[in-house]
C-alpha cells in the first residue's frame, strides 16, 4: 500500500475510534514521510487513548514544536496544554504545571482566545485537586462564559465538571450534582470529544462516590462501561471503569465478578505508565480477599495499594480486626480518623471505627463515632449514608445492652440496605438483629435471622462471617468455655477442622510460632493432652456446631 493509502487508512481508523489501528497506521505513514501537524495531533490523541502515554507525549511534543515553527503560537500553546492535561490526570502534577506555564508564555499578549480559557481551566483543576475548590470555583464560572463565547462544547463540559466538583468537594452536593449531570448531558449526546468524555465520566463517578450517591454512581458506571465497550482499543478509562464496576458489584454481592474486574483493573493500570487509580484497584482487590477470609492475599493487596498511593484504611484495620488483633486495628483507625479531613474521608472510616471500638470495649468512642456518622447522613441525605449510620447506631445501642431499643434502628438499617441491593451488609444487619432477639429471649426469631445471614454468607463465600456465626451458634455473647480467648477459639476451630499449624498460620496471617503458642495455651486451659481431645471438647461445649444429618 502506498504511503498515501496508509495515511488515509489511519485517518479512517481514527474517525471510527479504532485507536490502536489509527496509532499503528500513523506510525507507519510517519516512517515514510513525516506527518503534517494535523496528523501529528491525531497520532498523539490515538496514542493517548490506546494507553501509549510516552508515545503520546512525544507526538504532542512534536506537534507543539511544529506549530511553533509554523508561526502559530496559539496552536503550539494548545498542544502544550494537552501534554499538561495528560500528565495531570495521571497524577503527575508538577510536570503538568510546567507545560501549563509554557503554554501561558506562548499566549502572552495574544488577547482573549479559546486557548486562554483552556489554560485558566486546567490551572483551576490543578488548584481544585490541590485542596482549594473555593478558590478554583470562580475560574470555572468564567470558563463557562468563555465556552459559550467561543462555541466550544469540550470547554463547556470541563468547566461545568469543575463547577460541580468544587461544590461537591465543599460539601454542597445538592448544588454540585445537577452541574455534573449537565456536563454529562453533552457527553452522552456525543457532543464531546473522546478525551474529555472519558475525563468527564471518571470525574463524575468520583464525585458521586464522594457524595455517596449510589444511584447516580451505578447509572454513570453502566454508561461508562457501554462507552468503553464501544471503543475496544480504549485503555485510559477502562481501568477506572473496572474499579468503579468492582465497587458496585462488591456491594451487590457479585463477588466473583468483582474479583475478576479488580484483577483486570490492576493489570490494565499496571503498565509502563502507572495510573493514579492503580492504588484503588489494589485496594478493592484487598477488600474482596479480606471478606473471603484470604488474609495473606488481602495483606499483599493492601500493601500494593499503599505503594501505589492509596492509603489502605479502613481495609487494613478491618483485616487486623478479623485476625483478632483488636488493639492494632483500634490504633490504626484512631490515627486515620485524626488525620482525616473532609466529610468523604471521615465517612469512609467511621463505620469501621465504630465496629472496632465496640470490639475493643470502648463503647463511648463507638457512640461518638456513630453520632458523627448520623449527623453526616442527616446533612447529606444519601440513602447509602443513612444505611451506614443506622447500622453503626444500632450496633452501639446493642453493645450497651439495650437490645429492645437497638432493634428498631437495626431493622430500619436492614431495610435501607435491602433497598440498595446490598446483600452482604443486609446479612450483617441480620446477625445483629438475631443477637438482639436472642438477648430479649426470642430464640426462634434469633435462629431465623442468623440462618438467613448464614445462607447469604455461604453464597458469597464470606468465610470469616460464617466462622463468627459458628462461634455464636447455641450460645450468647460472653466468655468462651474454659476461659479461652477469642483468638484461641478461632485457632481451636481450625484445629478441629484438621488443619496443621502451618495452614492455620497462613489462613489467619500469623506466624507458625504464634499459632503453636495459641494451641499450647488452649490445651493447658482446657486440661486436655492432645489436639484430638481439644477437638472433642470443642464439639461437646458448643464451640463448634455439630453438622446436621439429613433425614
Amino acid at each position: 500500500m502506498s504511503a498515501g493509502g496508509v495515511l488515509a487508512q489511519a485517518r479512517a481508523s481514527f474517525d471510527r475510534r479504532s485507536w490502536g489501528g489509527a496509532y499503528r497506521g500513523f506510525v507507519t505513514a510517519d516512517a515514510e514521510t513525516p506527518l503534517a501537524l494535523d496528523d501529528l495531533e491525531r497520532l498523539a490523541l490515538a496514542a493517548y487513548l490506546a494507553g501509549l502515554d510516552e508515545e503520546s507525549t512525544l507526538a504532542w511534543t512534536r506537534a507543539h514544536r511544529a506549530a511553533g515553527r509554523l508561526g502559530d503560537p496559539r496552536r503550539a500553546a494548545r498542544n502544550a496544554l494537552m501534554i499538561g492535561a495528560g500528565l495531570m490526570f495521571r497524577g503527575e502534577t508538577a510536570p503538568a504545571l510546567g507545560w501549563f506555564a509554557r503554554g501561558g508564555r506562548l499566549l502572552e499578549g495574544r488577547g482573549d482566545c479559546p486557548e486562554q480559557a483552556w489554560l485558566r481551566t486546567w490551572n483551576a483543576f490543578a488548584q481544585m485537586w490541590a485542596g482549594d475548590p473555593a478558590g478554583a470555583q470562580p475560574t470555572f464560572a468564567e470558563s463557562v462564559t468563555a465556552s459559550r463565547r467561543f462555541d466550544d462544547c469540550d470547554l463547556l463540559t470541563m468547566a461545568r465538571l469543575g463547577q460541580g466538583m468544587c461544590l461537591a468537594l465543599r460539601g454542597d452536593g445538592a448544588a454540585g450534582m445537577p452541574l455534573l449531570d449537565e456536563a454529562m448531558a453533552g457527553v452522552t449526546s456525543g457532543e464531546v470529544s473522546p478525551l474529555y468524555a472519558g475525563i468527564a465520566y471518571c470525574t463524575t463517578i468520583a464525585g458521586c462516590s464522594d457524595l455517596f450517591d449510589l444511584r447516580r454512581a451505578r447509572q454513570w458506571t453502566a454508561a461508562l462501561n457501554r462507552w468503553c465497550d464501544s471503543q475496544p482499543d480504549l485503555v485510559p478509562y477502562r481501568g477506572n471503569c473496572l474499579v468503579h464496576r468492582c465497587e458496585i458489584m462488591q456491594l451487590e454481592g457479585s463477588w466473583a465478578d468483582a474479583m475478576r474486574a479488580a484483577r483486570q483493573a490492576c493489570d490494565l493500570l499496571s503498565g509502563p505508565v502507572r495510573w493514579d487509580s492503580l492504588g484503588s484497584a489494589f485496594y478493592q482487590l484487598g477488600e474482596l480477599h479480606r471478606l473471603r477470609g484470604e488474609f495473606a492475599r488481602a495483606e499483599e493487596s493492601y500493601r500494593r495499594a499503599s505503594e501505589s498511593g492509596r492509603r489502605p484504611e479502613p481495609g487494613l484495620a478491618m483485616l487486623r480486626l478479623a485476625q483478632g488483633r483488636v488493639d492494632v486495628a483500634a490504633a490504626v483507625l484512631r490515627r486515620a480518623l485524626t488525620e482525616a479531613r473532609g466529610t468523604p474521608a471521615r465517612s469512609r472510616l467511621l463505620p469501621a471505627y465504630v465496629e472496632t471500638m465496640i470490639a475493643a470495649g470502648d463503647i463511648a468512642a463507638a457512640r461518638d463515632g456513630a453520632g458523627e456518622l448520623v449527623r453526616i447522613a442527616e446533612r447529606l441525605g444519601a440513602p447509602y449514608l443513612h444505611a451506614m449510620a443506622g447500622s453503626a447506631a444500632g450496633a452501639v445501642v446493642l453493645a450497651e445492652g439495650d437490645a429492645g431499643s437497638a432493634l428498631p434502628t437495626l431493622r430500619s438499617a436492614g431495610s435501607a440496605w435491602r433497598e440498595l441491593d446490598a446483600r452482604y451488609e443486609t446479612a450483617r444487619i441480620q446477625v445483629l438483629v438475631g443477637l438482639a432477639c436472642r438477648a430479649l429471649g426470642d430464640h426462634e426469631s434469633a435462629a431465623m435471622e442468623l440462618d438467613g445471614a448464614r445462607k447469604v454468607f455461604e453464597e458469597l463465600g464470606a468465610k470469616p462471617d460464617i466462622e463468627r456465626l459458628d462461634a455464636l451458634a447455641g450460645r450468647a455473647y460472653g466468655p468462651a468455655p474454659g476461659g479461652l480467648t477469642r483468638r484461641e477459639v478461632q485457632v481451636l476451630r481450625l484445629v478441629a477442622s484438621g488443619r496443621t499449624n502451618r495452614a492455620i498460620a497462613s489462613e489467619l496471617g500469623l506466624s507458625e510460632k504464634t499459632v503453636a503458642r495459641h494451641v499450647h495455651n488452649s490445651l493447658t486451659k482446657l486440661g486436655v493432652p492432645s489436639r484430638a481431645a481439644a477437638t472433642a471438647y470443642a464439639y461437646e461445649n458448643g464451640l463448634i456446631e455439630v453438622p446436621r444429618t439429613q433425614n
